[in-house]
């Protein structure tokens, strides 16, 4: 199964239009979403083209193609308008023929300095600090999509796709821009 895997959309009906049509366009058959969908949060600027009634319409119209975890921004009045569930603080996605997981979260609680409960070569799945990774570290796997809307560090707008074992990340225009096979460990 091929994944799109996005973070920190923030409102951006302008970023949220060319991810659903980056995702259309991929043969990617869901979409996991990481948090922070609706508001653009106290500390950031409004991102291009602020408008969450119109990123509600949009994701409410793939709502049976989407799988969502809570951002440290969602709220329960963001489940009152949204059609698909955005509650859940993490889900586990199996890789690898079922052997390794992926532990898929917003960010703020669980990230590479607070690691959930995991096994070696399992992966880090996160939003959050709007910076893409794809790398192995101490016997685990660290994923980050980056940011749909508010990416930092002078990172473009990105988002990821999991397909099969391997972690793509890729700008809105869906040009790859790092890989990561998660059947490869290191001799740690």
């Amino acid at each position: 199964m091929k994944l799109l895997v996005a973070s920190d959309i923030h409102g951006s009906a302008f970023y949220c239009r060319k991810l659903i049509s980056l995702y259309r366009a991929s043969g990617a058959e869901r979409m996991l979403l990481l948090g922070d969908l609706l508001y653009h949060g106290p500390r950031n600027d409004l991102p291009q083209e602020y408008a969450p009634k119109e990123v509600i319409g949009m994701l409410g119209a793939l709502r049976e193609e989407i799988f969502a975890v809570r951002g440290n921004c969602e709220a329960e009045v963001d489940q009152m308008v949204l059609p698909f569930p955005v509650m859940a603080d993490y889900c586990i996605l199996p890789v690898c023929g079922g052997r390794r997981i992926v532990y898929a979260t917003h960010g703020h609680v669980y990230h590479e300095g607070n690691l959930p409960p995991m096994k070696k070569w399992d992966a880090l799945l996160h939003g959050h600090t709007h910076v893409w990774k794809a790398e192995k570290r101490d016997g685990f796997f660290l994923l980050n999509p980056g940011s749909v809307s508010l990416p930092k560090e002078g990172n473009v707008p990105t988002c990821a796709f999991l397909e099969g074992d391997v972690f793509t990340v890729t700008d809105l225009d869906g040009n790859a821009l790092q890989a990561i096979d998660l059947t490869q460990e290191d001799s740690q």
